[in-house]
């Protein structure tokens, strides 16, 4: 990899980021990423997603590289089709802390995302699935979520929004676990220690990358540890406002190619 590059590694999110509306790729912004890599950059999908729900955006993409995946729990290598890393949440820890959250605010709707390259996300009653095109199932006790090993806990509430859910969710178990907001009805509970930030650095480490090689793309909060940790992060224009607020830069929204604008700039 050839030191003039402006940067080796280029990690984006998808939901809000890379994706646009039916989980498609512009011809653009697959252009630019054909371009940089041509270059000789690398891409790396950084996602909330589980690996069960990103492999269909992979395989459309031809991407053949290591993939972040379960908001940095999962390390998956889409050439081989297996996982690299991946770290559960401890289920009776996790079943604790929905307790403690529900002793402050009332019933919260659960879901939860099995580990494994083929687990299936759960949902208890109630919980309504943000990306209603995903697989899941349907389960009508919540004592069936920790049947198997998880990577993480979704979280919504009835009358709370997100901010409001996790803002409340950390005052209350940020000693215990994890909390971040990915997205739009999606507050999560993650192993300690597990960001996307830790995630991306096990894979880069991996591609033989340090922190400044690297720039990143994202919308949302749970993009800040990437964002750190990076040498340049881009906020897109529909971002979240914590996210605007440490980013390098802010480019175009998802559905404007914002990817692809800035990758033109650098890469040409």
């Amino acid at each position: 990899m050839t030191s003039s590059l402006p940067f080796a590694l280029i990690a984006t999110d998808l939901d809000g980021t890379l994706l646009r509306a039916g989980d498609t790729v512009s011809p653009r912004s697959y252009a630019a990423l054909a371009r940089a890599r041509d270059a000789g950059a690398q891409h790396i999908v950084v996602t909330g997603r589980p690996v069960p729900q990103v492999r269909h955006v992979l395989e459309g993409l031809g991407y053949a590289g290591l993939a972040v995946c379960g908001q940095g729990a999962q390390v998956y290598d889409a050439a081989a089709g297996r996982m690299l890393s991946s770290v559960t949440l401890d289920r009776e820890l996790a079943e604790v802390a929905l307790g403690k959250i529900e002793a402050e605010i009332g019933e919260v709707h659960a879901a939860v995302d099995r580990d494994g390259v083929d687990a299936e996300m759960l949902r208890g009653p109630g919980y309504r699935m943000p990306h209603p095109h995903l697989p899941t199932v349907v389960v009508t006790r919540r004592a069936e979520l920790w049947s198997e090993p998880i990577t993480k806990v979704l979280l919504q509430h009835p009358k709370l929004d997100d901010d409001e859910l996790t803002r409340v969710a950390r005052g209350v178990v940020g000693h215990l676990v994890n909390v971040t907001m990915a997205g739009e009805h999606t507050v999560e509970l993650q192993p300690p220690g597990v960001t996307k930030a830790s995630g991306l650095a096990w894979a880069a480490g991996a591609l033989g990358v340090v922190p400044g090689a690297t720039i990143a793309f994202g919308d949302m909060p749970n993009d800040i540890p990437m964002f750190v940790w990076s040498g340049h992060g881009v906020a897109m224009a529909n971002a979240h406002t914590e996210l605007k607020a440490v980013a390098d830069e802010v480019t175009l929204s998802n559905e404007d190619d914002g990817i692809a604008v800035v990758l033109d700039r650098l890469f040409g």
